[in-house]
């Protein structure tokens, strides 16, 4: 039976997207808003991954007395605009407060539970597209070196627990998978079961136009503002005024200027991220591979090699770092043959990842206002979340029961 809600998204992403299409399995009218086209930000320039096996994140144990050197190593996978540093400092104390072993495993257990039916969710959306090759299964290979590996284990070990589908490659089983991978390596982990996309735009504005098939309305604005006509979500742009009877806000590190407008005391923050592109060189590898140590990657896609990574905090308003992208360029060299001389690199961008300190993202219904609903806050696994997530929130609007616990996902939380 045809619902009759109207529900307003804002964020054209990879999570808005998604949402909006299971939405629309279920009846709804769905209007998404984006101040962009579709696919523009993190869902065009992410690593392209589809990692089940990503439940161990930064808030880890070891993490605390690493920082120092990843800082002072300009070769690292950190680095921080200072003068963004006192805006940083509240989310730094929460985020060390999350470092400790339960606090670890209370986010590995988490992300598991909804990076375990990521792949499924993804499959029911991929049903209705040509893909046309743009999923390529071959897995992903993290290597490592020698002085890695105490790190190396603690996340073998925990993913073990969880029961996560892993190989460790010992050097020679790296080289026979990649041999254009420079032999710096000790040792490496296979995740067979992970995917990559060859153009994550492209399969985006895939999804989004079967939306657009489907019924559904675009509008290109920029929401201003947010209120609300008897509990009814009022949306306003510059110059329109829209009403719905619910809301879904999925717009990514942007997401916090509207959670603040309801009262939301959600510590959101951005860790921005970056890529190049060598064109013409995606066959000298066969599929992702990320260096540990270094805290970057390179994905093979139809724009040429992409070399994606880093973490930088540093806000939203300050400028792409011209050193953060030398990084990328130095490290890409030391770590594959055939890479072309610096000036050969095309593509510098940076976006930014929706960050919250202890490592899982906010899905779930507002604190304050029983008709708005939260996807956000997904970090590195933006790409790899958006479907279940998705999902999730489709069956807590339509309300139907998700089997799942939800607690730890809820922005009260933080309240």
């Amino acid at each position: 039976m045809q619902r009759k809600e109207r529900i307003g998204i804002i964020g054209a992403g990879i999570q808005g997207v998604c949402t909006a299409l299971f939405l629309q399995k279920k009846g709804f009218d769905i209007t998404l808003f984006d101040r962009d086209e579709p696919g523009n930000a993190a869902s065009y320039g992410n690593a392209g991954h589809f990692s089940p096996y990503a439940s161990l994140q930064l808030n880890r144990t070891d993490i605390l007395s690493d920082v120092p050197s990843m800082l002072l190593s300009s070769r690292g996978p950190l680095a921080l605009k200072w003068n963004y540093i006192p805006k940083m400092l509240p989310w730094f104390a929460r985020f060390i407060f999350n470092c400790s072993k339960k606090k670890m495993m209370h986010t590995a257990k988490y992300m598991h539970q909804i990076l375990d039916l990521s792949l499924d969710a993804y499959d029911e959306l991929f049903q209705e597209i040509d893909l046309d090759g743009l999923v390529v299964s071959n897995g992903i290979i993290y290597v490592w070196e020698n002085k890695g590996l105490k790190s190396r284990e603690l996340e073998i070990n925990i993913r073990n627990e969880l029961g996560i589908d892993q190989q460790i490659l010992k050097p020679k089983e790296i080289h026979d998978l990649e041999p254009n991978i420079k032999p710096f390596y000790h040792g490496g982990v296979f995740y067979k079961t992970a995917k990559h996309a060859k153009n994550p735009k492209k399969i985006l504005v895939k999804l989004f136009d079967i939306f657009l098939q489907k019924g559904g309305k675009f509008l290109k604005l920029n929401i201003k503002d947010l209120n609300f006509d008897e509990k009814k979500p009022v949306l306003r742009s510059e110059s329109q005024r829209f009403i719905f009877d619910k809301l879904v806000i999925a717009c990514g590190a942007f997401s916090k200027k509207l959670t603040d407008k309801l009262h939301e005391r959600i510590p959101l923050d951005t860790e921005r991220g970056y890529h190049v592109h060598f064109k013409n060189h995606e066959n000298l590898v066969s599929r992702p591979v990320v260096w540990s140590d270094r805290g970057f990657g390179i994905t093979p896609m139809e724009q040429g090699l992409r070399v994606v990574g880093t973490v930088e905090f540093g806000g939203l308003k300050n400028p792409l770092s011209k050193s953060r992208i030398k990084n990328l360029i130095l490290n890409a060299k030391d770590m594959l043959k055939g890479i072309p001389n610096d000036q050969d690199h095309q593509d510098e961008w940076l976006g930014f990842r929706p960050s919250l300190p202890d490592f899982l993202p906010v899905i779930g219904p507002s604190k304050n206002y029983e008709n708005v609903y939260y996807t956000f806050g997904h970090h590195h696994l933006g790409w790899t979340l958006g479907a279940i997530s998705g999902k999730i929130i489709s069956k807590l609007i339509a309300n139907e029961n998700t089997n799942l616990q939800l607690d730890p996902y809820s922005s009260l939380r933080f309240n």
